[in-house]
C-alpha cells in the first residue's frame, strides 16, 4: 500500500462530512415563525365559519347534514322554524344550535361538501389553541361571519393576511363526478361580502390564479423538487444569483415592515407622554388656580 492510499485511509472520516457541504451551498428554507410564514396552500382546511347571503340572512338551514356525515362526531346542530316576521334564513328552518368541538374535529372537510347551501365552509387558519375545555367548543356566535361578511377572530386565533380571503377552496375547486369539462365553473351562491368568489384552479387548466390569488406550490416550494423537475434558469449559479435576488427582496421587505413597526411604536410612546404630560399640566393649574382663588366673606359665629 502506498503513502497515498494510507493518506485516503487516514482521512477517509471527511466522506461523511459530504452531504453537509453540499448543503453549504444550497438556499436555506428556513423561515423565522411566527414572524414570517410559509405561504399557505390553495385548499388549507382551517377553521371553519358560518356564511351568510348578500341581503345578510344566514345560510343555514338547519338540516344536519353536516352532523350526520362527521366521522368525528364533532359537530352538533338544532334546527328550528323561521319565524313568520323575521326570517333568519330563506328556507322553512335555520341552525338555532350549530356548535363545533374542536377537540374531536380532523378537518376533513366532509361537512362542506354535505352542505346543501354552501353554509359551512373553512378558512384557512389553523393556528390557534385553547387553555380550557369550553374555548375548543366553538358555538354559533362565534362560527357566523359579522355583518361584513369576516370571520369572528378570538383572542387565541393567530390571523394572518388572506386566511379569511379565500375559504373552502377545495369544495369550490371540485367539479361534478370528477369531470374536467365542469371544473371552474361557478355553481355556489354569493356571499356577504364577496359576492360570488371565483372558482380554484384544479388538476385542468382551467384556473385563473390571478383572480384566486394562489400560487401554484411548484413556484413557492422549487426547492424542494428534483433537479429535473426545476427550469434550467433556475438551476446552477443563475439560479443561485435569482434565489440571492429573490431573498434580498424578501429581507428588504422584512426591514422595511420592522422599521415601520418601530416608528409606529415610537409615535405612539410620544402621543402618551404628550398625553400624560397635559394632564400632569391640567393638574397642576386646578391646584394653582384652588390655591390662588380668594377666599370667601368671613361669617362672625
Amino acid at each position: 500500500m502506498g503513502f497515498l492510499d494510507g493518506v485516503k485511509d487516514e482521512l477517509s472520516f471527511l466522506g461523511g462530512f459530504k452531504l453537509t457541504f453540499e448543503h453549504l451551498t444550497r438556499p436555506r428554507v428556513t423561515r423565522q415563525y411566527p414572524e414570517e410564514k410559509k405561504p399557505k396552500q390553495p385548499r388549507q382546511h382551517g377553521r371553519h365559519v358560518l356564511n351568510r347571503y348578500e341581503d345578510g340572512m344566514e345560510k343555514c338551514i338547519g338540516c344536519e347534514l353536516c352532523a350526520g356525515v362527521c366521522p368525528a362526531d364533532c359537530i352538533y346542530v338544532r334546527g328550528l322554524d323561521n319565524p313568520p316576521d323575521h326570517p333568519v334564513s330563506p328556507g322553512e328552518r335555520y341552525g338555532y344550535v350549530y356548535e363545533i368541538n374542536y377537540l374531536r374535529c380532523i378537518h376533513c372537510d366532509l361537512c362542506v361538501e354535505a352542505c346543501p347551501t354552501e353554509a359551512i365552509t373553512e378558512s384557512k387558519l389553523f393556528e390557534f389553541s385553547f387553555t380550557n375545555r369550553a374555548d375548543a367548543i366553538y358555538t354559533k356566535a362565534e362560527l357566523l361571519v359579522d355583518d361584513a361578511g369576516k370571520p369572528q377572530k378570538l383572542p387565541w386565533e393567530d390571523w394572518r393576511d388572506a386566511d379569511e380571503l379565500h375559504t373552502s377552496g377545495w369544495m369550490r375547486a371540485t367539479s361534478p363526478s370528477g369531470s374536467a369539462a365542469y371544473e371552474g365553473e361557478v355553481q355556489w351562491s354569493a356571499e356577504l361580502g364577496y359576492g360570488v368568489r371565483p372558482p380554484e384552479g384544479g388538476q385542468s387548466g382551467r384556473r385563473d390564479d390571478a383572480a384566486t390569488g394562489t400560487k401554484a406550490l411548484r413556484d413557492v416550494l422549487e426547492t424542494h423538487l428534483l433537479d429535473e423537475d426545476i427550469p434550467l434558469d433556475h438551476r446552477g449559479m443563475r439560479g443561485r444569483i435569482w434565489r440571492g435576488k429573490l431573498s434580498a427582496e424578501r429581507h428588504k421587505k422584512q426591514l422595511e415592515a420592522a422599521r415601520q413597526r418601530h416608528k409606529e411604536a415610537k409615535a405612539t410612546r410620544a402621543a402618551d407622554k404628550t398625553t400624560t404630560r397635559g394632564a400632569d399640566k391640567t393638574s397642576e393649574d386646578a391646584v394653582d388656580e384652588a390655591s390662588t382663588a380668594p377666599a370667601g366673606p368671613e361669617v362672625d359665629s
